[in-house]
């Protein structure tokens, strides 16, 4: 069940962060996406009844056992690092904009 909710979140939204409440790289994710005004589904593990289910079911389906664990547009993105590469390359904001995730438009 854990795997079939956790992919439903991921193709019903245009982003997902499966976090945990305490975790500083997924805080820097969260304040990332809040500074430019993404529309993100958030999903804190250590709240959640069956967040563990969840993260094992993740690491089954994406090889990544850690959080943040990303999804922009329905693909797997990684973890703190791997949104922050996007950033600093210049590709994320396409990315979530053809997500349909940015409710203004942002720069850089």
């Amino acid at each position: 069940m854990a795997l079939v909710k956790a992919q439903e979140l991921v193709s019903a939204n245009g982003v997902v962060v499966f976090s945990k409440t305490y975790c500083s790289y997924c805080a820097s994710v969260k304040k990332l996406f809040n500074d430019l005004g993404v529309t993100y589904k958030l999903l804190e593990l250590d709240v959640e009844s069956d967040g563990s289910e969840i993260q094992a079911a993740l690491a089954e389906w994406t090889k990544q056992r850690t959080v943040p664990n990303v999804f922009i547009g329905g693909k797997h993105i990684g973890g703190s690092d791997s949104v922050f590469a996007l950033r600093k390359s210049e590709k994320l904001i396409p990315l979530l904009t053809e997500a349909k995730a940015l409710s203004v438009s942002s720069s850089s």
